[in-house]
């Protein structure tokens, strides 16, 4: 993962790494990869998960120890809002201000159906991933399947690797395509594939809910996360609004909640 994703893995890691792994069918760490692969296998299969997904998405996989390094290696987030804001939002400014017109028609759609506004939206995608340009290149499911066969957070890995099994099931995205940050976050604004299961939607109208090329389904989809957190239409998002409440659901880090906002503020004052 780039610095452009460390402070929501950051966040994600120090909120589950308070989180056990209880027991379950196909004990983690023990015995070898190759053989919790094949149990995971079955156990996808009595899920309702189709032989062809679960062959495309998990033949040839193997662990990522540099998944396992950078698990282990995280470090508490100290920057104060003024560093991290003052360090992301300067460069991303006159971009997302281009991305708001040259996808306003867009935006303004996605406002009518969901309620959020189009600078919001764009503020993420600027934080999250330069506007589409560093989405990541790990491949997730190799590096789903190495953070559940570790025992530190087992069962929510598994269940994320499920899910990313679901989305090659039903065509969204294909297993050698789907590459994103080490911890499992796919598309233009790193979704989690429990997220992207939940969430994502069709806003192009091509079939596919893709968060990887179609910038309309990632705004879309965005606004569908905020929108089912309880996104209140018509109000501000300053620190302590129901809407904050909203972005931190997006991101539990005040810091990188407050950053949003402030950004979302900028680009809507953008000439």
């Amino acid at each position: 993962m780039t610095s452009r994703f460390s402070i929501r893995a950051l966040t994600m890691g120090a909120l589950l790494l308070t989180v056990a792994a209880p027991s379950f069918a196909a004990p983690c760490g023990t015995g070898s990869f190759e053989a919790w692969l094949e149990d995971f296998k079955k156990e996808a299969a009595t899920k309702g998960i189709s032989a062809s997904a679960i062959q495309t998405g998990l033949t040839g996989v193997v662990i990522d120890k540099s998944v396992l390094a950078r698990d282990q290696s995280q470090k508490v987030f100290t920057q104060s809002f003024e560093e991290f804001s003052g360090r992301m939002v300067p460069p991303r400014l006159a971009r997302g201000a281009n991305m708001l017109k040259q996808y306003g028609s867009v935006l303004g759609r996605i406002e009518q159906a969901y309620g959020v506004p189009g600078e919001v939206l764009v503020a993420i995608w600027g934080l999250e991933t330069d506007y589409g340009v560093n989405i990541g290149k790990f491949p997730t499911i190799r590096a789903l399947a190495t953070l559940a066969y570790d025992c530190r957070r087992t069962d929510m890995f598994k269940a994320e690797l499920m899910d990313a099994l679901r989305i090659v099931e039903r065509g969204d995205i294909a297993p050698q395509e789907m590459r994103g940050a080490w911890a499992g976050e796919i598309g233009q604004t790193q979704f989690m594939p429990s997220s992207y299961i939940k969430f994502a939607v069709d806003f192009d109208g091509n079939g596919r809910r893709d968060l990887l090329r179609s910038p309309p389904d990632v705004l879309a989809s965005t606004a569908n996360f905020l929108a089912g957190h309880g996104w209140q239409k018509g109000k501000d998002w300053e620190p302590g609004s129901a809407n904050f409440a909203v972005i931190k659901e997006w991101n539990k880090s005040e810091v990188y909640a407050k950053t949003i906002g402030s950004f979302a503020t900028q680009l809507s004052r953008a000439p």
